[in-house]
């Protein structure tokens, strides 16, 4: 399993946009193979940096997986409504894989 970590630096005026942005992925990307973790905007600190998170079985999954990204509806107008509305800048991909499991069972207090 690896994951894909999506670290996007937005437009500060833009952010809305981006939160529409991430909503459509909530839909196309578990349609199209890939495990979302999420998407994540900003909050406090930084009004620039947001990031995508979601886990794939390999790379060969993860190509499988963008081919048909590529052909979905709502995939190819979330990409174009990014192109349209400019609120990204910059966006950098980086898979990773899970070094410390498996984890602890959480104990609350």
């Amino acid at each position: 399993m690896i994951t894909c970590f999506i670290r996007y630096q937005l437009d500060p005026h833009k952010t809305e946009a981006f939160d529409e942005y991430a909503r459509n992925w909530g839909q196309a990307i578990p349609r199209c193979g890939a495990d979302l973790i999420g998407y994540f905007a900003p909050h406090e600190g930084s009004a620039t940096t947001a990031y995508g998170v979601y886990t794939v079985d390999s790379l060969a999954a993860y190509e499988a997986y963008r081919a048909r990204l590529k052909e979905n509806p709502l995939g190819r107008e979330n990409y174009a409504f990014s192109r349209r509305e400019r609120f990204i800048q910059r966006e950098d991909r980086l898979f990773l894989r899970l070094a410390s499991g498996p984890h602890a069972p959480l104990v609350r207090a």
